[in-house]
């Protein structure tokens, strides 16, 4: 009994991890299917910098890195690294069309300030690290 109870309490987190919206994981099966990666999944990480403290990242990645987090979601494999984790979890990826074009966003409940440009988010609590990467709208 106890391993099962153990069992539910590791899997709720990772099943609320992550997820992607419906034009998010159209957009996302189309450039993982293009890629030529087998296996290959969506890879959002968190990385400080941009003019908020830290920055969102995306990329086609077919590694499975000791303690990523995996989350099938609409067909889509999302990976989320365990530093990014804690900055991104419940969050949603979607994919946003307007008149300067398109591109991946990330709603993030976790952000409680955000750049205009939307790459860029601080959380409460969460101080960025200084160092190399850091940057401002431009330098993304």
């Amino acid at each position: 009994m106890t391993q099962l109870a153990d069992l539910t309490s590791v899997q709720t987190p990772v099943a609320s991890a992550i997820s992607i919206s419906e034009k998010g994981a159209e957009k996302a099966l189309a450039a993982i299917a293009g890629s030529g990666k087998e296996n290959a999944g969506v890879r959002l990480f968190v990385k400080s910098g941009g003019c908020s403290g830290y920055q969102y990242g995306m990329a086609i990645d077919d590694r499975q890195l000791d303690g990523d987090t995996v989350v099938y979601d609409r067909g889509v494999k999302l990976v989320v690294d365990p530093m990014s984790l804690p900055l991104v979890q419940g969050g949603e990826i979607d994919f946003i069309e307007n008149m300067m074009g398109g591109g991946f966003t990330v709603n993030n409940p976790n952000a409680t300030s955000g750049c205009g440009c939307g790459h860029s988010f601080r959380t409460d609590g969460a101080a960025a690290q200084a160092g190399e990467g850091s940057g401002g709208c431009a330098s993304h």
